[in-house]
């Protein structure tokens, strides 16, 4: 977009403070033996959100973007009347991310992951010439390639063979976006393993995950979203986590919301789910364990086929490193939830009649995780609440549009040989 003036902000490390250049993209703090996040440390040190119509980019004020892409979404925040008068709340304000025009949410893919992606590609400059490597469950590989199809950027997904179902679209994705596999019967885990090889191709690069600093905080337009038309920070936070980078998000959001000083000084509790068998976060913060518990593969592919979420099956999610999970759940005095496939799909159902609106299965978990903490009277009346609907409107829009899918330009063996990796790579572009 014309007369967009990139976003002021310096690049540094939480663990030891150090200033890194951002013109390579980094991912880490090369002075550091800890693992670490880095963040982005915005030259406004107050939000002033822009006009509707520029979509995502009305947050650009604590984006680390350097211009616009066209198509974008805001997350959209609203009161809650249905779903707050069944749970006998006063306050539940929802944050829905996906497609509901008549609410403003005009996400074409129906996920939250499109903020991840419009600001991961915004604060990418014309220097970037190589092939972007993203690793998904599904939804992240949706996004990312509807954004780079429609802005003519050269992208590489990998995608489990298993999930490419989710690859759906409303018009032909371009030939600039390109999907391989890991075969049948390989879960997340596998597809990250194989775009690590990929991104060690020449001509590749990693986008990067919960450690851009431009994925983190585009997910973090949701508190965004949530603190500005509430007026305060939200008491409580429920989202369901495969990585928990968009609960990591929420927590540093928060915290440029208390140095704001218009939204109050409060943290919002983190309470964020996961989907029953697939429970790493849950099981390690059950410890109060900032270790991460080992999952057998056979295991975790196991219970990542078992889980309707299927998003939400992380092996290895950010939970350890400083700034990660661990981190903010401990800061925000925050909790980890637990949900069964029959509760989360009873919660969809209760959404839909309730709010109007088809919700995600991740979303789902979410909804069932304040239903029963609102059971169990951990919730009062009068307290706030945001609820972060990830995905929505998805079946209204795949039942409104004609479908287009992305086929996989090759399929790999569960484990691979990084020398075939980079032989068949070499000439897919």
């Amino acid at each position: 977009m014309s007369g967009f003036k990139a976003t002021e902000y310096k690049v540094r490390c939480i663990s030891c403070n150090f200033e890194i250049d951002d013109s390579a993209y980094p991912l880490e703090c090369p002075n550091c033996t800890e693992p670490g996040f880095l963040r982005a440390d915005y030259a406004k040190k107050q939000l002033n959100p822009g006009d509707e119509s520029l979509g995502l980019y009305r947050f650009a004020d604590w984006l680390p973007v350097k211009h616009m892409l066209k198509g974008s979404g805001a997350p959209i925040t609203y009161k809650s009347e249905g779903l707050a008068q069944k749970l006998g709340l006063n306050n539940l304000w929802i944050t829905f991310n996906g497609w509901w025009p008549e609410k403003g949410a005009v996400m074409k893919t129906g996920t939250f992951k499109e903020c991840e992606a419009f600001s991961v590609l915004g604060r990418m400059g014309d220097d970037f010439t190589d092939v972007l490597v993203v690793a998904s469950a599904g939804n992240t590989a949706r996004a990312f390639a509807r954004v780079c199809s429609e802005n003519n950027i050269p992208l590489l997904l990998v995608v489990p063979r298993d999930n490419i179902g989710t690859l759906w679209f409303d018009s032909p994705i371009n030939d600039n976006v390109k999907l391989i596999c890991p075969d049948s019967g390989s879960d997340y885990f596998d597809a990250i393993v194989l775009s690590q090889l990929a991104s060690n191709v020449e001509g590749y690069s990693p986008e990067g995950g919960a450690k851009n600093i431009a994925r983190r905080d585009g997910m973090a337009t949701t508190m965004l979203s949530a603190a500005t038309t509430m007026k305060e920070i939200p008491e409580f936070y429920f989202q369901a986590v495969g990585s928990g980078t968009g609960a990591i998000a929420a927590w540093e959001a928060n915290l440029r919301l208390i140095e704001d000083g218009r939204f109050g000084n409060r943290k919002s509790k983190l309470m964020v789910s996961q989907n029953i068998p697939f429970l790493p976060i849950y099981d390690s913060w059950q410890k109060r364990s900032p270790e991460l518990v080992d999952l057998k593969p056979e295991d975790a592919r196991s219970w990542a086929e078992a889980i309707d979420a299927k998003v939400l099956s992380n092996r290895k999610p950010p939970y350890s490193l400083k700034g990660g999970l661990y981190d903010a759940l401990v800061d925000t005095d925050g909790e980890v939830l637990k949900v069964d496939n029959t509760e989360a799909t009873r919660a969809a159902k209760l959404f839909h009649e309730l709010e109007g609106i088809d919700i995600s299965p991740a979303a789902a978990v979410s909804v069932a995780s304040l239903i029963h903490d609102v059971e169990d009277k951990k919730i009062a009346a009068h307290q706030s609440v945001m609820l972060n609907i990830t995905g929505g409107g998805m079946e209204r829009f795949k039942a409104e549009h004609k479908l287009y899918y992305l086929e996989p330009s090759m399929i790999f063996p569960k484990e691979s040989h990084p020398s075939e990796v980079e032989k068949k790579l070499k000439g897919l572009f």
